[in-house]
């Protein structure tokens, strides 16, 4: 499974009242980190299929970015029922991105 876009008018639908967790990239094409790190969160998504994997780009879609306080990018959170229960910031080694998001 790849990593799909989402933007501000289907966050909610498929973030917030998706059945299993999602772990959503909030990135933008000009940044450096946010590249490293994609390549792992495909293979993430790749490897597991009771989780969702989301990215918005936060240029595109600030209505979402500040409803959550994103500041920083890449920050990639975890979402269950609704709500950010993990989040990594920055563009961490993949292990470490694995337990910070609870993978």
């Amino acid at each position: 499974m790849a990593v799909k876009d989402v933007t501000d008018s289907d966050f909610k639908e498929a973030v917030l009242n998706a059945d299993k967790p999602v772990i959503v990239d909030f990135w933008a094409p000009w940044c450096q980190p946010c590249k490293r790190i994609a390549p792992v969160l495909e293979q993430f998504s790749e490897d597991r299929d009771d989780v969702e994997f989301v990215k918005i780009n936060v240029d595109d879609n600030p209505t979402t970015t500040l409803n959550y306080s994103i500041t920083s990018i890449p920050t990639v959170a975890r979402f269950e029922g609704g709500e950010i229960t993990q989040q990594a910031v920055g563009a961490l080694p993949k292990a470490q991105l694995s337990q910070q998001l609870g993978l």
